[in-house]
């Protein structure tokens, strides 16, 4: 994925994260008001210890049973508040922040689904992954913590400098001037901490990344014997990440170290001017215990809240990536006044048709014009990389036209809904992607509410059925990993078979044989001919057999189109159709 270039401020990134709240705002404000409970029941501790201290120490005043067990119940209703508001915090709360971590990547997801092939062929599926897996795991503790935490922090700070200013002006404010300045030395590693952080997720998907291409190609790995190359390339990367990680922990070390001289300058400050005041009489005894008290909640309070930097730093990484993710441009998407693609007879036609991959490449296509008529089979051969993968691609809009624009039944495709659109097309590929699960599953990919009489059917026409019939558990077998359990002939019948369960009006055949031996071939060209009777079928050739009873054939280089006819008629003009055919080379089509 090419990298935003626009950076984005915490304000940025809370103003994109906040509206996920929205759905969850009585638990939010329910979880705020346990935390205020919380809160206040524990700054009540040292007023308690304050007037038990008093009482003990003042001669003119007597501790007695009845104030003792007072003391002590309100102790104990303010302590069993607290655990009924600590419970529902720590149960609920952290739910609520599941759930909206649930919720971002469910958009993430989503949004995924409606990114152009362009922005796949430039991503790692890897780092993918690590943005909605990973990266959005600190999110729950960020989504329940952040206002959690700084909210108490308010209410701790308000109440303790009040009851602290009551007790001694000259040393509250002494200590609450420390905290400022601890803040901002703070900050400095703050910003480091949040780097590496960043760099730290980056470089999780740039692993995972790595990791999925060797074992996805383990049996080329294994072939070669190429097993070390590929563990040296693993150590080189997870030595990065050590390095990367160790880069991070030197910040954070020093982030804590300096959050903890400064609690010990604050206690110092307590010690000696608290001492000072005590030999003065400005200050009794049950005072000072409370202002020990006070501080030590004060500092607890600062160094949670420093502390959870590391998790707010975490968690704005991981809204940071996800925001990234989110503005990834939707390149194709449906028009506002589209209109749903019914009643499709099949007519296809190119009209000045230009298309290049990026501003940085050349054309693909150039003012590119043909034409299939309703129920044609048309074929297109020529040399590799003269566009005819591409213009399969373009006919269901995986990309959009540079210039030029392509009709069905006369009407531009950027007209139609995506969704009609691709309905009423069917592929069939040379590189089948099986999904994990059932043969059945598969097969039913193609018209998901159909019943399963109408996907043996399917199978059926496609010559499938035989071989499924033969499998150990039939329909209900197991097809492993991109369908690593069948042939590559079983698993291209399969794909026919999802076709012709989805039966589209428009067949598009992009190789659809080529990887395939002679008898799998055979096999599944006789599937391929079923498939294409009675519908519109552009055929992307690879092999001779698969185009000669084509209705036309297109033959495309560099320059466009360069000859069209039917088999015979190219053959008798002797041109690059006829050298082709003649050298045996149709296969570089």
């Amino acid at each position: 994925m090419k990298e935003k270039k626009k950076k984005y401020t915490n304000m940025d990134l809370l103003k994109r994260f906040v509206p996920y709240f929205k759905k969850y705002k009585f638990i939010f404000f329910t979880d705020l008001f346990a935390a205020a409970m919380t809160t206040g029941c524990e700054l009540v501790f040292p007023l308690i210890t304050r007037s038990l201290t008093n009482y003990a120490t003042n001669p003119q005043l007597e501790l007695t049973v009845s104030i003792l067990g007072k003391l002590a119940l309100l102790y104990l209703i303010l302590r069993s508040v607290e655990l009924v508001g600590n419970y529902y915090k720590q149960s609920i709360g952290h739910i609520m922040g599941a759930k909206i971590e649930t919720d971002m990547r469910r958009d993430a997801f989503d949004h995924l689904q409606k990114l152009s092939d362009s922005f796949y062929s430039e991503t790692k599926v890897g780092k993918i992954m690590s943005r909605i897996t990973n990266d959005l795991f600190d999110v729950t503790e960020f989504a329940h913590h952040c206002p959690e935490e700084y909210f108490i922090g308010l209410i701790k700070f308000t109440i303790s400098f009040i009851i602290l200013l009551r007790i001694n002006v000259p040393l509250t404010l002494v200590i609450f001037s420390i905290i400022p300045i601890m803040i901002i030395v703070a900050g400095r590693y703050r910003k480091k901490m949040r780097f590496a952080f960043k760099t730290q997720r980056e470089h999780i998907g740039e692993l995972n990344a790595g990791i999925e291409d060797s074992l996805l190609g383990i049996k080329v790995v294994k072939s070669f014997a190429n097993e070390d190359i590929e563990r040296e390339k693993f150590n080189e990367g997870n030595l990065e990440f050590l390095d990367i990680k160790k880069y991070m922990y030197k910040y954070m070390a020093a982030f804590h170290t300096v959050t903890r001289a400064f609690d010990g300058i604050m206690y110092l400050s307590v010690i000696i001017l608290g001492g000072y005041f005590m030999m003065r009489g400005s200050i009794n005894a049950g005072d000072f215990v409370a202002y020990i008290l006070y501080v030590g909640t004060l500092l607890t309070t600062v160094s949670r809240i420093v502390e959870f930097t590391e998790q707010f730093q975490k968690g704005m990484t991981g809204i940071e990536r996800f925001v990234e993710l989110m503005d990834a441009d939707i390149e194709i998407f449906d028009e506002d006044d589209a209109v749903e693609l019914k009643n499709v007879k099949g007519e296809i036609e190119f009209v000045d048709v230009s298309f290049k991959y990026n501003d940085d490449s050349g054309h693909v296509l150039k003012d590119l014009n043909l034409k299939i008529n309703v129920g044609e089979r048309v074929a297109l051969v020529g040399p590799s990389g003269s566009g005819k993968t591409t213009i399969s691609n373009l006919i269901p809009r995986f990309y959009n036209l540079t210039d030029g624009e392509i009709r069905i039944d006369g009407e531009n495709i950027n007209n139609y809904t995506l969704k009609s659109l691709r309905n009423s097309i069917g592929m069939v590929q040379q590189d089948v992607y099986l999904f994990s699960g059932s043969v059945l599953d598969n097969i039913m990919y193609g018209k998901p509410d159909a019943t399963k009489e109408e996907a043996i059917e399917a199978a059926r026409l496609a010559g499938a059925l035989d071989f499924i019939e033969e499998l150990p558990e039939g329909f209900d077998t197991y097809v492993g990993e991109r369908g690593v359990k069948l042939s590559g002939g079983q698993k291209q019948r399969i794909s026919i078979a999802r076709v012709f369960l989805k039966n589209p009006p428009i067949l598009i055949l992009d190789e659809a044989t080529s990887a395939l031996d002679n008898e799998s071939e055979h096999i599944v060209q006789k599937s391929l001919e079923s498939l294409a009777k009675g519908r519109t079928s552009l055929t992307i050739a690879h092999r001779l057999t698969t185009i000669k009873n084509s209705d036309r054939i297109y033959v495309l280089t560099d320059d466009g189109i360069v000859e069209e006819g039917n088999h015979e008629e190219l053959l008798n003009k002797k041109g690059l159709y006829y050298s082709l055919y003649n050298s045996g080379d149709i296969g570089a089509a």
